[in-house]
């Protein structure tokens, strides 16, 4: 199952058709943002801000991804642009046991380029009342 979403999850990435994205993410799920103290909760909230972030960045490419020998956890580690900043990252993402996404948190690095992501998302963070 987690195999199957992760497929759509990268269709969706490159894509960047969102169309999919609410199929595979859990009713309850979290996401931890590399920005915000608390998490956001909800399947609504997750799609709202995975939607925003396939929007902004430029040249996304997932380079290594290791899936824990339950499958209940991936990490994927990315590059992308911002403008002229160039992001490193990890998605770190927990499944359930249907495959759902449950969990979703990103690391980024270095300072400069999670500033310009911040500074692209606060307008639309605004929207969903964050």
């Amino acid at each position: 199952m987690t195999q199957n979403t992760l497929r759509i999850w990268h269709e969706t990435v490159k894509s960047k058709d969102v169309s999919k994205l609410r199929s595979i993410i859990h009713e309850d799920a979290v996401f931890r943002s590399p920005f915000a103290f608390k998490p956001y909760t909800g399947q609504d909230a997750l799609v709202f801000v995975l939607t925003q972030v396939i929007e902004i960045f430029e040249d996304f490419t997932y380079h290594r991804e290791m899936i824990s020998d339950d499958e209940r956890n991936a990490f994927l580690e990315f590059t992308t642009k911002i403008g002229d900043k160039t992001l490193k990252g990890i998605d770190l993402i927990t499944f359930d046991e249907a495959g759902l996404i449950t969990e979703f948190e990103v690391m980024i690095r270095p300072m400069s380029a999670l500033m310009a992501l911040a500074e692209q998302m606060a307008p639309r963070m605004a929207r969903l009342g964050h």
